[in-house]
């Protein structure tokens, strides 16, 4: 008897190849569409378009034979993504909702809804692979890249557990995107050319401060210019590990105010435009924010040394690690290649677990860590562990 998996079919090309690769593998496949966000309340609704996307999954589930049902998850999705993201950005963190989406809704209460039909395992069309090995503690999962590096999403994955990897299923992985378009060309599905979602479904077409304007009123503040030769620069150089993972905390006084914002809160650490402020010899970017007062640190050139950082700090509480086996204990150091951000290069670093938290010490300067944002650590195409930045 065949074993029968649910696949999130989102109405894109990727999960389309993906579920007619289950077929061809022999599996029992069932299409679930999930719909994510549809609040009525909030005037962007119609700038998700979630009903086109559902009806070229149910036109996909059609020409391969399989069944389709839409599952609203709506309500979870606000409480456990939404919500969260409101809250961070509120704090003045970054928070990434491709990651939380992936933790709380597809590979929790998706994968329980689909355990519910009976399902032995859920599957997405997410460019990553999963292998399996045994270790002296028993069967352990992986969570490989993709074999596309340049659509490698194993990123948005690394707050898996290996209770959830085991019900997983990344049929695409092994592909390169080109040919995943060219089956769903060869198969005549209506996705083939279908253009990739950018972004998060519920903001859509609109710009993210838009959409937070929702929840956090606008607020005229200052912006703030610090200057790359300013002796706050000069006072970090050889710093200890620890220093040097806290974020400098600057001063009006630092620099010279050269503009006004509409919000704090609606900007993040490493950001270049949306500011509306030229005339600079470089580009401005955003060195640091302080919600509390409502300002805007910036400084021109990506070289800055406002927004480079050799360390950074995740607390306990927030450290995850896909392979437990694997885990550091406090006075234990290992190398590892890191990021900070999906498509960033991955970085020669070192993890060194402290009584106060892990640490990411760098070979390299790393631009623009912002607090709220997962840092990821690798050893080669295997992701190892995750954590929210401090």
């Amino acid at each position: 008897m065949s074993k029968r998996v649910v696949i999130g079919l989102s109405g894109g090309v990727d999960s389309s190849v993906a579920a007619h690769l289950l077929i061809e593998q022999g599996y029992e496949v069932i299409g679930l569409f999930m719909k994510n966000w549809h609040d009525e309340s909030v005037t962007l609704s119609n700038e998700c378009p979630w009903w086109e996307d559902s009806n070229d999954a149910r036109e996909v589930a059609d020409k391969l034979g399989i069944p389709f049902h839409i599952i609203d998850l709506s309500a979870d999705y606000k409480e456990r993504v939404v919500d969260y993201m409101f809250e961070e950005y509120k704090k003045g963190r970054t928070p990434n909702p491709d990651v939380l989406c992936n933790r709380e809704i597809k590979f929790d209460i998706f994968l329980k809804a689909a355990l519910g039909l009976k399902a032995d395992f859920v599957a997405t069309g997410h460019y990553c692979q999963k292998g399996e090995i045994e270790t002296p503690s028993g069967k352990v999962f992986q969570l490989l890249a993709g074999a596309d590096g340049n659509k490698d999403q194993s990123y948005f994955l690394c707050q898996l557990t290996q209770e959830q990897l085991s019900k997983a299923l990344f049929p695409i992985g092994h592909l390169q995107k080109a040919e995943v378009r060219d089956i769903a060309r060869e198969l005549d599905l209506v996705t083939a050319d279908k253009k990739d979602s950018q972004g998060i479904c519920f903001i859509g077409k609109v710009k993210l401060p838009d959409f937070l304007k929702q929840q956090l009123s606008p607020k005229k503040g200052k912006v703030v210019e610090v200057s790359a030769n300013h002796p706050i620069f000069e006072s970090r150089e050889n710093l200890n590990l620890e220093a040097e993972a806290i974020p400098i905390q600057y001063e009006e006084d630092h620099g010279k105010v050269i503009g006004e914002h509409n919000g704090a809160h609606y900007y993040t650490v490493g950001q270049r435009k949306g500011l509306g402020i030229g005339g600079t010899e470089k580009p401005l970017f955003i060195l640091q924010k302080n919600v509390e007062e409502n300002l805007i640190f910036t400084g021109q050139g990506d070289d800055h040394p406002g927004l480079l950082r050799k360390a950074l700090k995740i607390n306990w509480d927030e450290v995850h690690w896909v392979r437990k086996d694997k885990a550091l204990k406090p006075g234990q150091s290992t190398p590892f290649k890191s990021r900070i951000r999906y498509r960033q290069e991955l970085q020669t670093s070192t993890l060194h677990a402290k009584e106060d938290g892990l640490y990411i010490e760098f070979e390299k300067h790393q631009s623009g860590i912002a607090a709220g944002q997962f840092a990821a650590w690798y050893q080669d195409d295997e992701l190892i562990g995750s954590g929210v930045i401090a």
